[in-house]
Parts: C-alpha cells; structure tokens; sequence
C-alpha cells in the first residue's frame, strides 16, 4: 500500500545537538520514495525559510507556515494570506505590548526594527537571517505589507496577555517554551495542512504517518493513527500521545522509524 510521511524539521529531520540532517535520514527518505511512497515537510516555517539543504533531500511537497501555503510536486496548491488591516493591527499591538515580533510569509520574513531587539534569540535570529541573504522588508507600515503568520518573543506573561486581546481574533498562540510564541490563522494547523494534502492524492488518513519532536507538532501527532514522536521530544508528555517512539534525530531516528513502519 502507498503511504505517505509529513516530517516536521527542527528536532525531527535535523540533529538535536547541532541542526544538521543526518545522512541515514536522508537517505532513508530518498529510498521511501523510490518504494513508491511520498515524502512530505510539514513545517511551521513558511517555504522562503525551507532551506535549500532541505529541499536537497527530495520530497513529493511541502506543508508550510502550519498549514497556510501547501506545495504537491512543485506546484503551489494553497497560499493562505492576512490583510494588511489585520499585519497592521498586530504591529501596533506588538509595539504597544513592547515584543519582539517576527512576520512570516512565503517570499519574505519582516522584523519590526522600529526599536532594539529585548529577547537574544530574536537578534540572533535577524543576524543569521542576514547571512542567509534573505528579503528582510524593512516599512512594515507600507499599504502593500502583508504577511501569513508571526512568532513573538516576551519578557513577561503580561506583555502575552495584553497582546492577545488583539490577536485572538485573527490567530491561535501556540508556547514554543523559552518565552516564544507562533500565531497561525484560525483554521489552520499541521492537521488541516495533511489532510488537504490526503484530498488532494485521494489518500486515506489511514495512510498518512506524521513525524515530530515539540509542541507545534501536536495537532499533526494527534490527527494521525499514525504518529511517531522523536526519542529527543520536548515535552516529553509527547511520548504518551503518538503511536510509535523512535531513537533521537541524532541517533538515526527517521531511518530507524521508517524501517520499522515498512517505508523501506
């Protein structure tokens, strides 16, 4: 029987020690696909942060920004955007609550540099960004400014409270851990994101397993039979909720899991 695999990246396809994409991974990827079965990302990144060393490995498409933008054989099949009334409303709100906040969409990622960075890993992030050579808009109050989700960075539980008066309308919050939050429009998710791709090949959820490591992976881990959390997931209270527990990312936890599951 055809199956087909959604791989989230951070913890799952790359290395928990160094972020790297350990061969056996790769490799396990690519002979899955010569088997006939097809190969998905699912990411919270949008695709502009898909880097090509992903892309590299070979996969049949990608599930991007939770959901929101959806590739199948190289062909753009969903882009999911938000207004620029609704990005506006949220800068305002993130300045008022004074984070940081990151915006996020297929062809750009967007700091607000209005003022200097509080939370370290946000600067850091903006200087690998940098290096990377990625379109980094800088006047997030141009009228042609939108975005497709954003993550944010706190200082305290106040400044998230304050800020979601604003945002629950429009988008869910989901705690990343270490004071870092992801909001993606209501509606979509991991989940949502697998099955437009099931309609799309005309598969049945039955032939769908779904790989993950962390806290944004748990409406793709849950919507599944078919789980399989990483030996190095956080929080461990994943291991209680999927299907299958394989070794580390690092300890070749993708070959393994697809061994054991008869992709290979």
């Amino acid at each position: 029987m055809r199956k087909i695999a959604f791989f989230d990246i951070d913890g799952t396809l790359t290395s928990e020690i160094d972020g790297r994409i350990p061969g056996s991974a790769t490799d396990a990827i690519r002979k899955a696909r010569e088997n006939g079965h097809l190969m998905f990302i699912n990411t919270g990144r949008c695709f502009q942060n898909v880097e090509k060393r992903f892309r590299e490995i070979g996969f049949d498409g990608y599930v991007c920004g939770c959901g929101t933008n959806i590739y199948c054989d190289s062909k753009e099949v969903l882009h999911i955007a938000q207004n620029h009334e609704i990005i506006s409303a949220i800068l305002k709100a993130a300045r008022d609550c004074d984070v940081d906040i990151l915006f996020e969409s297929r062809n750009f990622v967007a700091f607000d540099l209005s003022r200097p960075f509080h939370h370290p890993y946000a600067a850091k992030l903006y200087g690998s960004f940098i290096k990377r050579g990625y379109d980094m808009p800088e006047d997030l109050e141009n009228p042609n400014f939108f975005s497709d989700k954003f993550v944010i960075w706190i200082q305290s539980d106040l400044q998230l409270s304050q800020f979601r008066k604003i945002s629950d309308a429009h988008f869910e919050c989901i705690d990343r851990g270490n004071n870092f939050y992801e909001f993606v429009p209501l509606g979509y998710s991991k989940a949502t994101g697998i099955q437009f791709v099931l309609d799309h090949y005309g598969l049945a959820k039955s032939a769908a397993y779904a790989f993950g490591d962390s806290a944004n992976d748990l409406s793709m881990l849950s919507y599944l039979d078919n789980s399989v959390a990483m030996g190095n997931s956080s929080p461990e209270s994943l291991f209680s909720m999927v299907s299958h527990v394989t070794t580390k990312a690092s300890e070749d936890g993708i070959a393994n899991a697809l061994k054991h599951l008869g992709f290979i």
